[in-house]
């Protein structure tokens, strides 16, 4: 079971990145694939998830509207497209999977299997 992220770097102020995950070893127990960050002593802050079923998505306060999630099923990857980058968005960025259908909310703590994390740094 194996998540890797791609797609951090280092960007200016209203730009944009395009994270990947790619997923390898789950079959159909693979229920959604959420995007997380976590910056240095605080706890993992749940970005957005997308259930593989039937694409539904969840986003936290920090996606809304900047950021979205997609699924490619045929190719086990989801992606992040993030736009309007703020410093405030500086983080550890972290690919995770569920194998239980997750609540309504994106939850760190509905997924059990994690990527390395890619650093995403947005600033002048």
């Amino acid at each position: 079971l194996q998540l890797v992220e791609s797609g951090g770097g280092l960007v200016q102020p209203g730009g944009s990145l395009r994270l990947s995950c790619v997923v390898s070893g789950f079959g159909t127990e693979l229920k959604a694939i959420g995007w997380f960050r976590q910056a240095p002593g605080k706890d993992h802050e749940g970005v957005s998830c997308i259930t593989m079923s039937d694409g539904s998505i969840t986003n936290g306060d920090s996606a809304k509207g900047r950021f979205t999630i997609s699924r490619d099923n045929a190719k086990n990857t989801v992606n992040l497209q993030m736009n309007s980058l703020k410093p405030e968005d500086t983080s550890v960025y972290y690919c995770a999977a569920a194998t239980q259908y997750p609540g309504i909310y994106c939850d760190a703590l509905e997924y059990s299997y994690w990527g390395q994390g890619t650093q995403v740094t947005v600033s002048s």
